[in-house]
């Protein structure tokens, strides 16, 4: 199976944030894991169905609450694989609140829930957690501006994941030498698999310390700065971290025999960022090396096309996990195994931290806009090959990713949606999110100009055009908001572009007539709508540009001249030959 035929044939079961999926016969010493597939592949028991589910509307309580923060303190324990933990998470009332709504999988058993010190109890008056959204009653209402703080303690087995990281939860694995090796990746399902929280993309919690214990010959790496260890004497250790405005989903524990490397990158915005890799002790030391050696050119990469490394004052951390990866804000989860594929990077690697960018600085607002993570976060692989090698390799890269598009669903749909509506290719646009969101950024940027895009990118990103390390904060994006940047950037209204390839399952197509001596062109969206996207015309070696004013134009073309239209490939449109590549069958 190719490279690209592997990527579709995994998005398609369950897509989350990755532009692909390694080969899929790797050589055995590429990865010292032999997880174990009766553990991985069916649970004994499943999570609901609203548990299995993320972003879903939220309940009125919960829209009524400042989430300040959570302190998890999880004890991960290998030999029954099941969790013991303790969360107290802080609230601050916006509205007059008489219950704290958060979301908790029923796998997990609960033994305690207090409310500012006082024991609540299960059942009628008290707390409950029907389907795995808990309600907690409070003694008395609490006005807007009251704070109130929940200690929740429970334990047990969590759910393990199917087929992580696209169907996910815990994995259980094991490395060469048997020793264990866990990971969390929850993105399809959302952090209640493993914490009580507001399973929603815009509860994030100002703060998020993690206390995570575990044998004391294993190492847990997790989100944020470090804070230390904590040695208990009896064969256990705590690892202490701290997090803030982490992306909820991105909260991830990982347990392994590991070993560190660190090196502090010195910015191009003047602040020194640490930098680390944890990997398993087993590694081949070339290899390790080889990776670690990747990561500061490509944080340079970002912070020139982008801007300043949003966590600097934290970390950029990468752990290896006996699963593919995963975006996981400071400590990005990578399986990859080291392969090489002809390109001079780490593909997972990249994609992975451009979601520091695209998803954990700037998250969108609803899945609906999600093409700003995944399409905006895949357009920097082709650019970042150019920034390597030369515009051959884009050019090569941006083909790979034109072969695949889908072209079934509208990459946006106008309406809210779930992660599982946009990222199912049944559903939704599904990978077309990563390879067509991409090719719709190239396309603007040729339009528009470098000038126009990069800093529109910018300020969709931070919020503000001047970045500075230490002088902004996560935010949000949409669509709407993407779209008005650009046209003040731009000077010039740009909704028919995104109407034209945003909102339209069919590419526009460039249809084309040639008689008299003329060639007549003319645009064709799926919703019939102007488009008046400008076309360069080559004839006989000569270019032109063709304004396509009310998405026609025409140009002299005399009879036997060769014409080619878009020598340089700048517009995304429909392509026949590669529909009918398609429909035979599109063998590699």
């Amino acid at each position: 199976m190719s490279f690209n035929a592997c990527r579709a044939a995994l998005m398609s079961v369950s897509m989350l944030a990755l532009a692909a999926c390694a080969t899929a016969s790797a050589p055995q010493d590429t990865v010292p894991v032999a997880a174990d597939p009766a553990v991985t592949v069916t649970p004994v028991r499943e999570s609901t169905a609203f548990t299995l589910g993320t972003d879903q509307p939220r309940a009125p309580e919960q829209l009524a609450m400042q989430f300040d923060k959570a302190d998890l303190s999880i004890r991960v324990m290998p030999e029954t694989r099941t969790i013991d933990a303790v969360t107290v998470l802080d609230f601050t009332a916006t509205a007059p609140l008489a219950a704290v709504v958060v979301e908790l999988d029923t796998l997990l058993t609960v033994s305690s829930v207090q409310v500012d010190g006082r024991e609540i109890p299960a059942g009628e008056g008290g707390w409950s957690n029907p389907e795995g959204r808990m309600t907690i009653p409070l003694a008395e209402p609490l006005a807007a501006g009251g704070t109130v703080s929940v200690r929740i303690a429970y334990a047990g087995a969590p759910r393990v994941a199917p087929q992580a990281p696209w169907d996910g939860g815990f994995v259980w694995a094991t490395t060469a030498d048997g020793s264990p090796w866990i990971a969390t990746a929850v993105q399809p399902e959302g952090c209640d698999i493993f914490w009580p929280c507001i399973d929603h993309p815009l509860a994030e919690p100002k703060r998020v310390d993690l206390h995570i214990t575990v044998p004391s010959n294993l190492s847990a790496p997790s989100n944020g700065r470090f804070l230390g260890t904590v040695d208990h004497g009896d064969g256990w250790t705590t690892w202490n971290w701290s997090a803030a405005n982490p992306n909820t989903y991105a909260i991830a524990l990982n347990v392994g025999p590991y070993d560190e490397v660190r090196t502090d990158y010195r910015s191009r915005f003047g602040n020194v960022i640490p930098v680390s890799y944890w990997h398993l002790r087993s590694d081949d030391p070339a290899k390790v090396e080889a990776l670690f050696a990747q990561f500061t050119p490509m944080l340079d990469f970002y912070e020139a096309t982008v801007g300043p490394y949003p966590f600097g004052d934290e970390k950029m951390g990468v752990v290896e996990t006996p699963h593919l990866g995963m975006e996981h804000q400071t400590i990005n989860a990578y399986g990859n195994g080291y392969r090489l594929d002809g390109k001079g990077y780490d593909w997972l690697l990249h994609h992975e931290l451009a979601h520091e960018w695209f998803g954990n600085q700037m998250t969108n607002r609803n899945a609906d806009d999600m093409w700003l993570h995944e399409g905006l976060g895949s357009y920097m692989q082709p650019l970042y090959l150019r920034w390597l090698h030369g515009e051959r390799y884009m050019q090569a890269e941006l083909q790979e990713q034109r072969r695949d598009l889908i072209n079934r669903f509208a990459v946006v749909s106008g309406t809210e949606r779930s992660e599982d509506e946009v990222y199912k290719n049944d559903a939704g646009p599904g990978l077309d999110l990563y390879n067509k969101g991409s090719l719709i950024a190239h396309s603007l940027r040729m339009l528009i100009g470098d000038a126009a895009f990069f800093q529109s990118v910018t300020r969709l990103v931070y919020g503000v055009a001047d970045p500075r390390p230490g002088e902004f904060t996560t935010r949000y994006g949409t669509t709407d908001e993407f779209l008005a940047i650009l046209n003040e950037e731009s000077g010039r209204d740009l909704t028919w572009f995104f109407r034209g390839y945003l909102y339209n399952a069919a590419l526009p197509d460039l249809r084309q007539t040639r008689e008299n001596g003329e060639l007549a062109l003319e645009w064709v969206t799926g919703d019939a709508g102007v488009f008046p996207m400008p076309v360069e015309v080559e004839i006989d070696g000569r270019r032109q540009t063709v304004a396509m004013t009310g998405g026609r134009g025409r140009i002299a073309a005399p009879a036997g001249a060769h014409v080619l239209i878009d020598p340089d490939n700048r517009v995304l449109r429909r392509d026949i030959f590669l529909e009918e590549w398609k429909a035979a069958g599109s063998p590699d």
